[in-house]
């Protein structure tokens, strides 16, 4: 948890301060970029480049959001703008995921399932939606931080993901049928 006390005094000018927030979030920043993007060089490239907005832009920091989720907005635009001009993909070969799931069926279908076919599937949802998926099961964010990090409505989150869900079913249910392999 990022202290108040700590983001002030970057705020006022204290340079000590910003690099020891910085270096608190590196990590989460890094973590983001690499689930979203899929592979190191681009995570690297792209937590970097938002670490420095964030440098350059504290004095902009509003105590409205939690500062986590400031630099969450941060680092999912500049992968967003990534996505649209590269077209990457989502790798989570060296990641576990795990859905929560309602039934036995989906337990054991999801039970069944490889990391690749995972990758796949979620490689095949519209950026929207990966967007959602990534924050949301491989961040672990809450529909409100969503929210706020993407800058959109609450009801829209909660769209994306259901859709989102509902398109991964499909997807893998295909894999499982067909043997289908990205």
């Amino acid at each position: 948890m990022v202290e108040p006390e700590l983001i002030r005094s970057a705020q006022s000018g204290d340079h000590d301060a910003l690099v020891e927030l910085l270096r608190q979030i590196e990590t989460h920043v890094y973590r983001t970029a690499y689930y979203m993007l899929g592979n190191e060089q681009d995570a690297l490239d792209a937590s970097q480049d938002a670490l420095l907005r964030i440098y350059q832009h504290i004095q902009s920091y509003e105590e409205k959001a939690q500062f986590k989720t400031w630099a969450q907005r941060i680092v999912t635009n500049i992968c967003i703008d990534r996505f649209r001009r590269a077209k990457p993909t989502v790798s989570i070969e060296q990641h576990e995921m795990v859905f929560p799931t309602d039934n036995h069926v989906e337990s054991q279908m999801l039970a069944s399932l490889t990391a690749k076919d995972i990758r796949a599937a979620i490689d095949q949802l519209p950026e929207h939606h990966r967007s959602v998926v990534v924050l949301r099961y491989l961040q672990d964010y809450s529909y409100n931080e969503i929210a706020e990090a993407l800058d959109l409505p609450l009801n829209t989150v909660k769209s994306y993901l259901f859709r989102a869900r509902q398109q991964l079913q499909q997807f893998l249910q295909d894999y499982q049928k067909g043997g289908v392999h990205g």
